[in-house]
């Protein structure tokens, strides 16, 4: 049996910024508001996310060897073939995530909560301790998934911890964490919405799942006298889930064209996806948007030099509304639109529209 886990053996934890729930209207039907919350913090699958490190102010600055293992972790989710795809870019206003090591605290925001913060001089991930040590490596790890859109893997509600909440609150109320009960309440007793997790069972090598000394868990039982330690690097579990939101893009797959007026269906099922290329002969405005009764992300990116640039997007998700986008587009220009659906009222009884 293992020995039980001493106040020398704690490490820092991630502690998570704090974000309004997305207002929903009253009285959605259960099922659709499942379906939106599951998803809704996902990038739409072929997004190229920006990343950068902000060197203002300058205890903001991590250094080389721990800029590279943040790199290093960007490219170990990479190469899973994802169809998400990460690069570095120096200019903040360029990038989505930008990154900080302010000693004390590691942190991201979840998924598309970082196109939130609008301000390019403020970051959307933070580091507080060496990225060099084997928890370090995991802490990057830990934090980009967090980008990627995942919660807390302990926090999910299919676990089935029993918390011993005094104990829990002894132990993270002292270093290396100080944290306040209230902040221990939401990185770690706090239960995930059911509808956030649609039934995924606990992981707990979950690479997103907190380490926790002896004796903060009752049940499961073992937990009582032995640390819960998650195995190092991804889990089977997170290759899986990651792989499900952002399968690999098939290159040799031809993307459908839309072309002005033609109306497409949405023939998907929740979390489905579609792409179309849009290759304008006129330089002019045009409009882009979505018919009929279903919850849709739909965003568009212009192709430029093999990278994709956003452009514009929309979500009517939980809204009586269509998706839609104005934006002028360029003759010659090369475009592609991708479209998540959340939820429809009945399979093939929505379109996407270019006019």
């Amino acid at each position: 049996m293992a020995t039980k886990a001493t106040k020398s053996d704690a490490h820092a934890l991630c502690e998570l910024p704090r974000m309004p729930e997305r207002a929903l209207p009253v009285g959605l039907a259960p099922g659709r508001e499942s379906l939106i919350r599951y998803i809704e913090k996902k990038w739409v699958n072929g997004t190229m996310l920006r990343y950068c490190f902000l060197r203002d102010p300058v205890q903001w600055r991590g250094g080389q060897a721990q800029e590279d293992a943040v790199s290093a972790a960007f490219q170990t989710w990479k190469d899973l073939g994802l169809g998400l795809t990460f690069t570095q870019v120096q200019d903040p206003e360029e990038a989505e995530v930008r990154i900080g090591f302010e000693p004390g605290g590691s942190w991201s925001y979840v998924g598309r909560d970082v196109l939130l913060v609008s301000d390019i001089t403020q970051r959307t991930m933070n580091f507080g301790w060496d990225l060099t040590t084997s928890y370090g490596r995991d802490t990057a790890l830990h934090e980009i998934g967090h980008t990627l859109g995942f919660p807390h893997e302990h926090q999910n509600p299919n676990a089935g911890i029993v918390w011993d909440q005094a104990a829990v609150i002894s132990e993270f109320s002292g270093p290396p964490n100080n944290w306040t009960e209230d902040k221990i309440t939401w990185n770690i007793l706090r239960k995930i919405p059911a509808q956030q997790v649609d039934g995924s069972s606990w992981d707990p090598n979950s690479v997103m799942h907190y380490r926790f000394p002896a004796g903060v868990i009752r049940q499961p039982s073992r937990y009582q006298n032995e640390p819960l330690i998650p195995a190092p690097g991804l889990s089977e579990v997170d290759i899986a889930e990651v792989k499900k939101f952002y399968p690999a893009l098939q290159p040799t797959v031809q993307i459908p064209e839309l072309r002005p007026f033609e109306s497409q269906p949405i023939d998907l099922t929740a979390g489905q996806q579609l792409n179309f290329t849009i290759s304008p002969t006129l330089s002019r405005d045009f409009v882009i948007q979505t018919f009929g009764a279903a919850d849709t992300v739909m965003v568009l990116f212009e192709r430029i030099s093999g990278q994709q640039r956003f452009l514009a997007g929309d979500d009517d998700s939980g809204t009586a509304f269509n998706a839609k986008i104005e934006q002028r587009l360029f003759r010659g220009g090369d475009y592609v639109l991708r479209l998540r659906l959340y939820s429809a009222v009945a399979v093939g009884q929505s379109a996407v529209m270019l006019w």
